[in-house]
């Protein structure tokens, strides 16, 4: 394997080490996430964006390719994601069989609305896509697994947020205003409020161009046995196929389709 030339120059200044932490070990899961979210970068690249030193992001990244985590393009001198990875998102998406009880609703939910189905669970203040049957449509929403969406602005995050417990609600707008990624975002806490309201009264939510121009998503719950909403399973479309006069009859397919995983994974509804 080629590796990028070693650049020269002053090192920044290490960040303090948080107590009961490796530093090291800190560094290199900067690096992942930094090549999960773009792949193809160059080391000095990697450096800026994760903000360390090039000589200590070259150690890492040669250590992280002798265990296939990462490998670098021999022609462009660029780093990605290598194939070590795929074996424990792999593991996760194991753990507890969701995914693999998922696709045939997600396939059958595809088939019967001509829209992407998707499956996604919370991660913090994100939702992490982890399964999908993608339409075969031209013009289609792609959200493949790994990829990581807000969850004020995507329908599945909106379902999650109406359906579980306050505390995350809570978290999620303490600081305020909500970042914005169009008009139609809704930044302001009250407004959310609001929406939850009628996302729990009509049983399923409505990401109407929230998050992206021309895009519309429709989400509900999928359940625990203790009633927690653990998921959530959803329909992604460009806006000029997801009418307002289509939303009812997507969103019976979306909640029977999140119904049939709640009652796959032995989970109760509230």
């Amino acid at each position: 394997m080629t590796e990028p030339t070693r650049r020269r120059g002053r090192p920044r200044k290490a960040e303090p080490e948080t107590p009961g932490t490796v530093q090291a070990l800190g560094r290199a899961l900067d690096l992942l996430d930094q090549l999960a979210l773009r792949s193809g970068l160059t080391l000095s690249e990697l450096a800026d964006k994760a903000g360390q030193p090039p000589s200590t992001v070259h150690r890492v990244l040669h250590t992280l390719a002798l265990r296939g985590m990462v490998e670098c393009d021999p022609t462009t001198q660029a780093w990605n994601i290598g194939p070590a990875t795929f074996r424990l998102g792999s593991a996760f998406m194991r753990r507890s069989g969701i995914v693999e009880r998922a696709r045939p609703i997600l396939r059958n939910l595809m088939e019967h609305s001509g829209e992407t189905a998707n499956l996604g669970i919370l991660q913090g203040s994100h939702v992490l896509f982890v399964s999908q049957a993608e339409t075969q449509e031209t013009i289609r929403a792609f959200f493949p697994p790994g990829t990581r969406s807000p969850l004020h602005a995507s329908g599945i995050g909106k379902a999650l947020l109406a359906f579980g417990r306050p505390e995350i609600f809570t978290a999620l707008t303490q600081s305020g205003e909500l970042e914005r990624f169009t008009d139609k975002t809704l930044a302001d806490p009250e407004d959310l409020q609001a929406d939850m309201a009628r996302i729990r009264h009509r049983g399923f939510s409505f990401d109407d161009e929230e998050k992206t121009r021309g895009m519309r998503c429709i989400a509900a719950p999928v359940f625990d046995l203790s009633g927690e909403a653990i998921a959530g399973v959803s329909v992604s479309g460009p806006s000029h196929r997801i009418t307002a006069g289509h939303v009812k009859t997507l969103g019976a397919m979306v909640e029977a389709a999140a119904a049939a995983l709640t009652e796959a994974m032995g989970g109760a509804t509230r």
